[in-house]
């Protein structure tokens, strides 16, 4: 009976145990991607042509926020027509910020799709020659694992191969 209990434990332990014993790497896709130096241009070239946009945007919400104020400022004060008049215009101006903010954050988003779709075959040769030139086996994401030794992770050195390109 002892013996047949230490044989089981035996079997539990031996099926438990890791099978795999080839190398291994860890890797952030999306890490090496933003921090590469075709990100940063990205992001640069991204602010260059947005400012306008972006200050047009600050604009309205400061408009927006003015005619708020002097709504709150003339509530009591003002008749019930002019009252009207300055909540349609608050309304109009706000709606219009709204607007415009949606098609900003959209175009944006176009955009970064856009180059991540660009990027993404770059990306899959880098680690496919990773892949052969260190012999991996398995590289796992690094959001998916609890904890990775430091010296699995991969991510720089894609990183620093994506910006040799």
């Amino acid at each position: 009976m002892k013996s047949m209990k230490t044989l089981c434990a035996a079997l539990c332990l031996t099926l438990s145990a890791p099978v795999f014993a080839g190398k291994l790497a860890v890797l952030d896709v999306r890490e090496a991607l933003l921090t590469s130096n075709a990100a940063e241009t990205f992001r640069n070239q991204m602010k260059q042509d947005f400012a306008s946009d972006q200050q047009a945007l600050v604009d309205l919400e400061k408009q927006a926020k003015s005619l708020q104020q002097k709504m709150q400022k003339n509530a009591g004060l003002s008749s019930e027509d002019e009252m009207k008049q300055q909540r349609m215009q608050f309304q109009k101006v706000f709606g219009e910020y709204q607007r415009q903010g949606q098609q900003l954050q959209q175009e944006q988003s176009q955009r970064e799709q856009n180059f991540l779709a660009e990027m993404k075959p770059k990306l899959d040769e880098i680690i496919r020659n990773m892949i052969k030139e260190q012999d991996i086996d398995l590289i796992i994401s690094k959001n998916a694992s609890v904890y990775a030794n430091p010296d699995l992770d991969i991510t720089s050195k894609v990183t620093e191969l994506l910006n040799k390109q």
